[in-house]
């Protein structure tokens, strides 16, 4: 049987830079490497800083996920220096990871991995009138009527006319792996659009809180957002009421646009179950109603499953050196022990480019070949993200998220089997954006009793000065960010920061394989499957995407002037 090598780079609709190559055997694939090829390097710039200013600095290794770097860097500090913060803190930080869900989950689907599933130019064949009648019997949505899908339809016949289809250029269009009838693909068409216009609102609730988004202001010890009711300039009840009006519209958004759109397309696909991967899943926990050093008052739970067994689930400890380790012998980075595993308290970042010089034509599996590291939770690929956070949920017998997948997979008539799978990922990740919205309408509510009662606090400021500080202190902050686990681990002497290193979930994902052969989770997740065309390998695309890849952004070295010394470009 013929085998051949195809190259995907750059994997396009993601945040950073990614190349995937994979092994295609006749129409299927039975190797693959995936590649990170850019250098991040924040971990030096941190060096030698104020740990307080640790997060505005963290928080631009991705201008996607902001808020969660901040977050977790934040708790990082205040672990090592046992800092607690008032129960307003914990509640808006709470109200601003759940409103970064929900609009990063669904920016994800409409906008960069919708198209893997909708084909565009299918939607001119569609009689906008069935869209209409289809688009009614899942929702009472209101923007559903015949003459609507009409002008929507005019929208993409103008793109196509023209030549130039714009933000739907350079796709697979028509490719045989496209399921769904053109009157689903005009309904998908006219949402993506319409979302374009509602994740700009969502986010106002960052800025009332942040100040701006992205980029949302932080501090060590609480949250930068003063309360008082009957002032201006503050948080006062017009900008809660806006809040509450912007949780609203988010929540008929999710429940009569995403929801229903996710159910009608899985539909078509249900029966292309393969991109599972390596099925270990981990969730560090988050959303914690009293402190982040208590696992226990998680809303979303904490644990690890290995193989998919849901009857068992293993606990994770990120202080443990034995349990996270990172490992370099396929990446471009030095360790003194090249077979070493490091734990992130004492992880380095010495880049160490060893690879083909450009242009070339394929990378050496063998040899170093990305830009990640491989983390290990012991010894162990892990996926981490939406999925892996609902099946750790299930598997602790979490009763709204077993409602939720248990409800999704009746009504598309799966098996529970089927969530181990790219449209199991697509899915979960769905019903995540649910979950999240009925969480942020807790978190809003409790805010508000929380005011009501008199308690208006939301910084403590009782170890801001380092003179109370030990000489030396360690600390890990962590988050479950949209895409998976997110840890910061940092190490302050005398009152600077010592030693820092971020694991960010795409690192977990798109790591390369290790010393032991074992894959990370794009590369595994992508064996086995079947392509319709090996010169168009959509279904390639749709499982990486699935993942919703964040790989991180070039980063710029400055002295303390703020003056540029050097720029790390990828080639």
């Amino acid at each position: 049987m013929a085998t051949k090598r195809i190259v995907i780079d750059p994997v396009t609709r993601i945040e950073g830079h990614l190349r995937v190559e994979a092994v295609v055997e006749g129409n299927k694939i039975t190797d693959a490497i995936s590649s990170g090829t850019i250098f991040r390097g924040l971990e030096i710039i941190l060096q030698n800083r104020d740990p307080r200013d640790a997060w505005a600095f963290a928080q631009r290794i991705c201008g996607v996920c902001t808020h969660v770097h901040a977050l977790a860097s934040i708790r990082a500090v205040e672990d090592a220096l046992q800092i607690t913060i008032p129960k307003n803190a914990n509640l808006i930080r709470n109200i601003m990871s759940a409103t970064q869900d929900i609009q990063d989950h669904a920016v994800h689907f409409y906008h960069l991995h919708g198209f893997d599933w909708i084909d565009v130019v299918s939607a001119l064949k569609a009689d906008p009138a069935q869209t209409s009648a289809i688009a009614m019997s899942i929702s009472k949505w209101p923007l559903s009527s015949t003459s609507y899908f009409t002008e929507i339809q005019n929208k993409i016949k103008k793109l196509v006319e023209s030549g130039q289809l714009g933000i739907f250029a350079n796709a697979y269009w028509g490719h045989p792996a496209y399921k769904l009838p053109p009157e689903v693909n005009l309904l998908g068409v006219a949402h993506y659009l319409e979302a374009l216009n509602w994740q700009k609102e969502i986010v106002k609730i960052h800025a009332v809180f942040g100040g701006k988004n992205p980029h949302p202001n932080y501090t060590v010890g609480g949250v930068p957002s003063a309360i008082n009711l009957h002032s201006h300039g503050v948080i006062n009840m017009e900008r809660l009421n806006l809040v509450k009006s912007k949780i609203d519209e988010a929540k008929t958004f999710i429940e009569q646009v995403l929801i229903p759109d996710i159910l009608a397309i899985a539909g078509f696909y249900k029966n292309e179950l393969w991109g599972g991967g390596i099925r270990n899943y981990m969730s560090y926990g988050d959303y914690p109603q009293t402190s982040i050093n208590e696992p226990d008052s998680f809303l979303v739970p904490r644990g690890v499953v290995l193989d998919g067994d849901l009857t068992r689930v293993y606990e994770v400890d990120l202080k443990d050196p034995e349990q996270i380790q990172e490992f370099v012998d396929h990446s471009w980075f030095r360790y003194d022990n090249p077979d070493a595993g490091l734990h992130p308290w004492d992880g380095k970042t010495e880049p160490q480019y060893d690879g083909p010089k450009p242009p070339y034509q394929y990378l050496d599996e063998n040899k170093g070949y990305s830009w990640s590291k491989s983390p290990r939770w012991q010894g162990k690929p892990m996926e981490v993200g939406p999925l892996a956070r609902f099946v750790v949920a299930y598997a602790k017998g979490d009763e709204e998220i077993r409602h939720l997948v248990d409800s999704a997979l009746q009504k598309l008539d799966l098996p529970l089997e089927a969530l181990f799978s790219t449209l199991g990922r697509t899915l979960a990740r769905a019903l995540e954006t649910q979950h999240r919205v009925n969480l942020l309408e807790k978190f809003y509510k409790d805010l508000i009793s929380n005011i009501k009662a008199g308690d208006t606090a939301t910084f403590n400021n009782e170890k801001w000065n380092p003179e109370t500080w030990p000489a030396e202190a360690q600390g890990v902050g962590f988050c479950e960010a949209p895409r998976g686990s997110l840890g910061h681990w940092v190490k302050i002497k005398d009152g600077k920061i010592a030693n820092y290193q971020a694991v960010v979930p795409t690192t977990w994902n798109a790591s390369p394989r290790d010393a032991k052969k074992q894959l990370g989770a794009y590369e595994a997740s992508i064996i086995d499957t079947p392509l319709a065309n090996p010169e168009q390998p959509l279904e390639v695309l749709r499982t990486i995407h699935s993942f919703d890849p964040c790989i991180a952004c070039a980063c710029h070295l400055l002295d303390p002037q703020g003056h540029e010394l050097n720029v790390v470009k990828a080639y």
